[in-house]
């Protein structure tokens, strides 16, 4: 592990030069004579490091004796890639959504299912306008068609909030089942379909129960005002127009409750009863890695992670604990679980967006990467949605959100990285903006870590997940003896482990302790974990191997 360190680190510094090299290169329009007369400021390396909207230049084909050149081909890249390859893409207006149509729109309107799964994707964020969820469905539904994972992946989180349609947490299960090849007796679709079905069942009887004793109530209204309507008219008094009003005013209420408890029986009479769940999951036989972590027959691959503190602030409030959580838990990683740690302490925007850049070329097909960040975070409320910040010591306080860097940067690069399992671990205040799909649906409900049928099925299967310390929400940072309440009992998990330990189950240790440490300070804190949506998630999940356990 110490000569694959070395190597992590030589690779860091010469790719963090490179990367400096090709922007220069790609930047320079001047003449030869002028090449050297600027270097790029930060700003310029910034730039070329944002995912945009490209589109490459066409390929010169021949056939025959015939050349032909093919139509321009949209792909999302970092700004220098694309300036390298050629590409066109507009460079000041990233979050005009019509700019972004122009890219993708054609290719869409052609069939190509990338490209309608990009459209929806605009549509969906609203990119500087209202999000319009129903076009956004519109689009997924023709790339899902065409079994674009990706997009039943966003059927799924849309059905399961109701956004741009009724929510349908049942139907949300079934999208998420196909997004991610789950057979339809796989135990996992299986556990998760049924518990939400008794679930639904559970709030569907108590409706009808509700609906039942509103149809009694109005029964009994209506009894009354008939008698005294038969008692006014026995005694021929002229005053009975305002209970027979009443009276008409009951019988419509009672058909519409009639209908809606129509409607609730009809919805709890389809519940879809499932399938005898198969005795054993599907396996796909895991990618063997050279210098992978190994245990029994198993292959969990390399594992690296990019851990980030920021206590000391140029303009903002310095914190007390980030620089304590980073660097004991960068050391447990390293010494107890086997991890790459690179370690950035005190970091300024330049130096955090460069590192998550890097790892695009670090990074094979059956790695692991954990990015832990510790620090300030912030949001800013775009139309319908909010959007989170990490803020780097260089960052200004709101609304100047210049040398911040936004949720939508390191959401972006993950979608890039050809790494197996990914998972980001985020101490900030709103970091849980960092995914906008809803909570895990198929999180299961006991521990997982001792199913090798579980581990067997998930391995294989790319993951992008997010644990953070409190949601969309603020967080403290002390209360834990030197650490924030949320890096406390992570480290004191971590440490305590000797056991192979899944991100559920680790979520699941610290949940309660952190929301009970967070009261004794006066103070209400909820971790929350979730799938990031849009990088690539296939019901994977993350695992933490301790050396113990290595073959």
């Amino acid at each position: 592990m110490a000569n694959q360190k070395r190597r992590f680190d030589k690779w860091w510094v010469a790719s963090s030069a490179a990367l400096t090299l090709i922007v220069v290169s790609a930047c320079s329009n001047t003449p030869d004579n002028e090449a050297s007369a600027a270097p790029p400021s930060s700003e310029d390396i910034v730039a070329g490091l944002q995912i945009v909207d490209c589109l490459l230049p066409g390929q010169l084909r021949k056939l025959g004796n015939m050349s032909y050149m093919t139509p321009r081909r949209p792909v999302k890249t970092t700004a220098a890639d694309c300036r390298i390859r050629g590409g066109e893409y507009v460079a000041y207006d990233r979050a005009d959504y019509k700019t972004a149509l122009k890219v993708w729109l054609p290719s869409a309107e052609e069939g190509d299912a990338e490209a309608q799964l990009s459209v929806g994707e605009i549509f969906e964020k609203g990119l500087g306008t209202e999000p319009n969820y129903e076009v956004a469905i519109f689009w997924y539904q023709k790339a899902a068609e065409q079994g674009n994972k990706s997009a039943l992946f966003n059927l799924a989180t849309l059905y399961e909030q109701g956004l741009g349609v009724e929510k349908d947490k049942l139907k949300a299960i079934n999208y998420y089942r196909q997004a991610w090849g789950m057979p339809e007796d796989s135990l996992i679709y299986q556990e998760t379909a049924q518990r939400e079905q008794e679930a639904l069942r559970t709030e569907l009887a108590a409706q009808l129960k509700a609906k039942d004793q509103q149809l009694a109530l109005l029964d009994r209204q209506a009894a009354s005002l008939k008698k005294q309507l038969n008692n006014n008219s026995s005694k021929a008094n002229n005053n009975g127009s305002a209970p027979a009003a009443e009276l008409a005013t009951l019988h419509q209420l009672l058909k519409s409750v009639q209908d809606d408890r129509a409607s609730v029986e009809r919805r709890l009479s389809t519940i879809p009863k499932l399938r005898t769940p198969a005795l054993t999951l599907p396996s796909v036989a895991p990618a063997t890695g050279g210098d992978g972590i190994k245990v029994d027959d198993m292959d969990f691959g390399r594992y690296y992670a990019l851990v980030i503190g920021n206590k000391d602030y140029a303009v903002l409030d310095d914190l007390a604990t980030p620089l304590n959580d980073a660097k004991e838990i960068g050391e447990i990683l390293e010494k107890q679980y086997g991890f790459n740690v690179q370690l950035l302490l005190n970091s300024d925007r330049l130096t955090v967006m460069q590192a998550i850049n890097e790892l695009h070329s670090v990074l094979t097909e059956n790695d692991n990467l954990l990015i832990y960040y510790a620090g300030h975070g912030s949001m800013v409320n775009v139309g319908e949605r909010d959007t989170g910040y990490w803020l780097p010591i260089n960052a200004d306080p709101p609304p100047n959100d210049a040398f911040w860097v936004s949720n939508e940067f390191v959401s972006n690069h993950l979608g890039r990285l050809q790494a197996k399992r990914v998972l980001v671990i985020a101490d900030s205040c709103y970091g849980g903006l960092l995914s906008s799909a809803p909570g895990q649906l198929f999180l299961g409900q006991g521990r997982e870590s001792d199913n090798p049928e579980y581990i067997k099925y998930k391995l294989p299967r790319r993951s992008r997940l997010l644990m953070s310390s409190g949601g969309d929400k603020p967080v403290i940072d002390e209360g834990g003896d030197g650490h924030s309440v949320f890096a406390r009992e992570l480290i004191n998990t971590l440490r305590s482990n000797t056991s192979l330990l899944s991100a559920p189950d680790l979520f699941a240790a610290i949940r309660e302790p952190v929301k009970r440490q967070a009261g004794l300070n006066d103070f209400v804190q909820e971790p929350v974990y979730k799938i990031i949506k849009g990088a690539g998630h296939e019901v994977g999940d993350f695992f933490f191997v301790p050396k113990t356990k290595i073959n």
